[in-house]
């Protein structure tokens, strides 16, 4: 099982994926704003989306885990 993390702190403004999703490495997983920029969280790996720790509007400090990928 792989964790992954927000890179920066911002809000999550979209989730790109569901749970039993199969994924690809830099498929595009959750996109945060963070200064008015999007910044896109990516597959580290490949996998199938485990769980979602998050949910659309959360404000999320730098490092959060995101995503699970089993």
């Amino acid at each position: 099982m792989a964790v992954v993390r927000t890179e920066v702190a911002g809000n999550v403004w979209k989730i790109e994926v569901a749970v039993g999703q199969k994924v690809a490495e830099g498929d595009v997983l959750v996109i945060m704003e963070s200064m008015k920029m999007e910044i896109p969280v990516e597959a580290p790996a490949g996998g199938t989306v485990t769980e979602i720790r998050i949910a659309e509007g959360d404000r999320l400090d730098e490092g959060a885990v995101v995503v699970t990928l089993g």
